[in-house]
């Protein structure tokens, strides 16, 4: 990915302004071969009341794809299912990364400035080639979930898989410049934990660390992957306060099941085991 020269429209969010930075609202580990309601929820729910069918085949649907996603009962704690997050962006991130700090030269550090495009545009594994549906949860507070279902060329997602898998090696640490050429960014990738689930996944740990408006801004974003055939599950989660990573295992492992669930034909729970009536 080429580095960002032109600063793009960064939307602002009302109770962030103190800090001056959006949060993604929007977007490695082993790969073993693993308040407020949106329309996703009712679409979710009315795809399955309705008969429509939600996979053909093993083969995601547009139904199908919506009635995999997470809802805010799958979740537990204070997340609450938001109808905005499409919108969201996170203007921490856009910047262009210092080639100069590399060892290796561009090549890592395209793969650095690829990374942080993914997370501002929420296409952490490109661009979907099938059927896809989003949402996502605020917490109340200044953390959000972004949460994406899709269907890949299969070639292509095992090669994104990959690419995420290299950057905590490839990109354990670089710099940013912001467009205005004015204000340095620390960023930090780390291997990331997940849940076996799914036939294979990747897991990041995001820390950036630079100025806002003047003020001093730490954004920590945990970062998700999990495949099933040839369709994922991508979720980004975190915030200026941090990352709930019991909240990303649980959406990985609730929102796996969902897929697969989806695929087989099958009608998924509405609630976590254990927590149904």
């Amino acid at each position: 990915m080429s580095p960002r020269t032109v600063a793009r429209p960064v939307r602002l969010l009302a109770h962030m302004a103190a800090v001056g930075a959006l949060l993604p609202i929007a977007a490695c580990a082993t790969s073993d071969g693993a308040g407020g309601g949106s329309g996703g929820t009712d679409v979710r729910a009315s795809s399955v009341i309705s008969g429509s069918p939600t996979a053909s085949g093993g083969t995601l649907t547009e139904a199908g794809a919506k009635t995999a996603l997470v809802d805010e009962t799958d979740l537990e704690g204070n997340w609450n299912e938001v109808a905005d997050a499409a919108t969201w962006r996170d203007s921490l991130l856009v910047g262009t990364v210092d080639v100069a700090g590399f060892l290796t030269g561009k090549a890592a550090a395209a793969d650095c400035q690829r990374l942080l495009g993914a997370l501002y545009d929420d296409d952490l594994l490109g661009k979907p080639s099938g059927p896809s549906a989003m949402t996502g949860f605020s917490d109340g507070g200044q953390a959000r979930m972004f949460y994406q279902v899709a269907a890949y060329d299969r070639q292509s997602l095992d090669k994104s898989l990959d690419w995420m898998k290299s950057l905590p090696v490839n990109c354990d640490s670089f710099t940013v410049t912001d467009n205005d050429g004015g204000n340095e960014r620390t960023v930090e990738v780390i291997e990331n934990s997940l849940p076996r689930t799914g036939d294979a996944r990747q897991g990041l740990r995001v820390t950036l660390r630079g100025d806002s408006d003047g003020m001093p801004a730490t954004l920590t974003l945990d970062v998700a992957a999990v495949r099933v055939g040839a369709n994922a599950i991508t979720l980004t989660n975190g915030g200026l306060e941090g990352a709930s990573h019991d909240s990303t295992e649980q959406a990985v492992t609730l929102g796996t099941q969902r897929l697969k669930d989806v695929l087989a034909g099958r009608t998924p729970a509405e609630q976590p085991p254990g927590q149904q009536d």
